[in-house]
C-alpha cells in the first residue's frame, strides 16, 4: 500500500512539473534561439573557376585533361579545399564554392596518367578579384606535359 501511495504521488508530482511549462514560453525560448542564429554574422565566401594555363601561356577553360583534383591552402589556417579527387581526367572549368577570403596557394594533383605536371599560384580571394560571371577565376600553370 505504502509503494502504491507514492508510487502515486510520484506520478502526480511529475505531472505537475511537467504541465507547469507552457507551450508559448517553449515557443518563445525556440523563436530567441532561431533569431540569436539567424543574427551572427557569415562569413563572406567565394566561388572559384579553375582553368589551365598551357606552357605556352595561353588560359585553357575548356577541354579534358589529366588533373586529379584543384586544391586551394589558406596560407594561414593550413586549411586545404579540394574540388573533388577523381584519381583521372577532368574537364575545365571546374568550380568549388563556399572559399573563405584569404590567401591561398592553388594547385592541381596529378591524375591517373601521370602526364602532366602542375605548377602552384599563390593569390588572395576577395572581392577585388570577383569578375563579371561572379566568380573568381584562377588559372594553375602546366610546367611539363608528356
Amino acid at each position: 500500500m505504502k509503494k502504491s501511495i507514492f508510487t502515486v504521488s510520484a506520478c502526480i508530482g511529475l505531472l505537475a512539473v511537467v504541465t507547469s511549462f507552457s507551450s508559448t514560453e517553449i515557443v518563445e525560448n525556440s523563436k530567441n534561439c532561431s533569431e540569436i542564429a539567424d543574427t551572427a554574422p557569415k562569413a563572406q565566401t567565394y566561388k572559384i573557376r579553375y582553368g589551365l594555363l598551357s606552357k605556352s601561356g595561353t588560359k585553357i577553360l575548356s577541354g579534358n585533361y589529366d588533373v586529379g583534383s584543384f586544391l586551394a591552402e589558406n596560407m594561414v589556417t593550413g586549411e586545404v579545399y579540394d574540388t573533388y579527387y577523381s584519381g583521372g581526367f577532368q574537364s575545365v572549368p571546374q568550380y568549388y564554392e563556399g572559399l573563405p577570403a584569404g590567401t591561398y596557394t592553388f594547385s592541381a594533383m596529378q591524375g591517373q596518367g601521370g602526364w602532366v605536371g602542375y605548377g602552384t599560384v599563390m593569390a588572395t580571394v576577395s572581392d577585388a578579384q570577383v569578375d563579371s560571371d561572379g566568380y573568381i577565376t584562377v588559372y594553375i600553370p602546366i610546367i611539363w606535359e608528356e
